[in-house]
C-alpha cells in the first residue's frame, strides 16, 4: 500500500547489511542542472532489520518528529546518517576515501556510538597496517562523524576526542621493502635477454623510470621513435603526465614492440592484446624473477632508474622531469627541443 504524501518512504539498501531497510523523509526538492529534473533531498530516520520495523519507525516519527532517541544509534548508523548528508557535497574520490577509511571501523560498527572509547579508536589506527594517507583520512572521518553526533545530540561535545588519535606510528609492517636492482642484477638481466623477450620489458622499466601501469597503458600513437621520446598521457599523479626520453640502449626494444603487431598498445600479450597488471605480474614478472633468482617488484625498477640517474650526477630537477616525481612545480609541461635534448643526454648517462 502506498504511503500518504509527505509520510516518507522505506526501501532496501544494496549489499549485505545487518540493517538493510532505510526509513527516510523528504525535507526539500532541488533542481539538478545536469539532468534538468527536480530531485528529492531526504533525511534518514533510521536503518532497520525488517521493512515492518522501518515502517513502524516512520509512523512514530510522523507522530512526533522530535522524539527520536539518538543515543541508541550504533557507530554504523551514525556513519550511514552522516554519509547521507555529507557524500552528496563532496567529490567521488573523497567518497571513495571515506568508504575505505570506514572499513577499518568494522570492529566497532555495531557498538553504540556513545559507548565508543578513544582507546578503541586508537587500537584501530595502531593495528590497521595502513600508511599515513589512509590513516589521515580515517582520523578526518572520525572527526566529522563526531561533529555530526554532537550536532544531533548523540554525544556531548566533550566526548569528541578525535584530536588525541595518534597516527604517527602509521605503516604496514608487512609492506614490501623496495630495493633498487644492483649493478650485478642489471647485468644479469642483460645476459638473460635472449632467453625471453619479456626480459626487455624489465629493462625498459629500469631505463625509463616508468610505473608499470604507465608502461602497460602506453599507446603506440604516443611514441616518437624518430626523436627518441614518448608521452605519458595517463598517470597516478598530475606530475606523472610528461615526456620521457628513450635511452639509446633500449631504443631497439621500443622498435621491436612498436612493429610487432597491430595492437594499439606498445607492450602486448603473445596474442597481441592489451596487458592487464595481474596477467603481466603473475604470468611474466614473477616467473622471470624466479628464473634469474631475484626478489623484486615492478616498482623497484622506478627506484633503480632514480638511483642510476643520481649516481651519474644528473641534476635532481632533471630526474623529477624524467620519472614524473612530485615537485616539478608545474601542472602542464611544454617541452622545447632543447629540453628534450637535455632529457636524452641525461638518460644516456646511465
Amino acid at each position: 500500500m502506498k504511503n500518504p504524501n509527505g509520510f516518507g518512504t522505506v526501501y532496501k539498501l544494496p549489499g549485505h547489511r545487518r540493517k538493510p531497510f532505510r526509513a527516510a523523509i523528504t525535507v526539500s526538492w532541488i533542481y539538478d542542472n545536469d539532468t534538468g529534473k527536480v530531485k528529492q533531498v531526504r533525511k534518514t530516520v533510521g536503518y532497520y532489520e525488517t521493512r515492518s520495523d522501518a515502517l513502524q519507525a516512520l509512523a512514530m516519527y510522523n507522530q512526533n518528529p522530535f522524539n527520536l532517541d539518538t543515543t541508541t544509534l550504533t557507530f554504523e548508523e551514525v556513519y550511514e546518517r552522516w554519509s547521507d548528508e555529507h557524500f552528496p557535497t563532496v567529490s567521488d574520490s573523497n567518497v571513495t576515501g571515506y568508504k575505505a577509511a570506514y572499513l577499518l571501523c568494522q570492529p566497532i560498527a555495531n557498538k553504540r556510538f556513545v559507548d565508543v572509547r578513544l582507546d578503541e579508536l586508537q587500537h584501530i589506527a595502531d593495528h590497521s597496517g595502513k600508511n599515513t594517507p589512509t590513516l589521515r583520512k580515517y582520523k578526518v572521518l572520525i572527526g566529522m562523524m563526531y561533529k555530526w553526533a554532537v550536532i544531533h545530540d548523540v554525544v556531548p561535545e566533550s566526548a569528541n576526542k578525535t584530536k588525541y588519535i595518534d597516527i604517527s606510528r602509521a605503516g604496514n609492517p608487512n609492506a614490501y621493502n623496495r630495493q633498487p636492482f644492483s649493478t650485478s642484477e642489471i647485468e644479469r638481466l642483460w645476459a638473460w635477454l635472449d632467453t625471453n623477450v619479456y626480459f626487455n620489458v624489465i629493462l625498459i622499466l629500469i631505463y625509463t623510470g616508468l610505473r608499470i601501469s604507465e608502461l602497460l597503458d602506453l599507446k603506440k600513437e604516443n611514441v616518437n621513435l624518430s626523436e627518441h621520446w614518448f608521452d605519458v598521457t595517463a598517470s597516478k599523479t598530475q606530475s606523472g603526465i610528461r615526456k620521457v626520453p628513450i635511452a639509446d640502449k633500449i631504443l631497439p626494444f621500443f622498435e621491436y614492440w612498436y612493429n610487432l603487431n597491430d595492437c594499439e598498445y606498445l607492450i602486448s600479450t603473445p596474442d597481441g592484446k592489451h596487458f592487464g597488471y595481474r596477467n603481466y605480474y603473475d604470468s611474466y614478472w614473477k616467473p622471470l624473477m624466479d628464473q634469474v633468482n631475484m626478489k623484486h617488484r615492478p616498482h623497484d625498477c622506478r627506484h633503480t632508474c632514480v638511483s642510476l640517474l643520481s649516481e651519474a650526477g644528473v641534476d635532481d630537477r632533471m630526474i623529477k622531469k624524467i620519472v614524473g616525481h612530485k615537485g616539478q612545480g608545474v601542472t602542464e609541461i611544454v617541452y622545447t627541443h632543447f629540453e628534450i635534448a637535455a632529457l636524452l643526454e641525461a638518460i644516456n648517462k646511465i
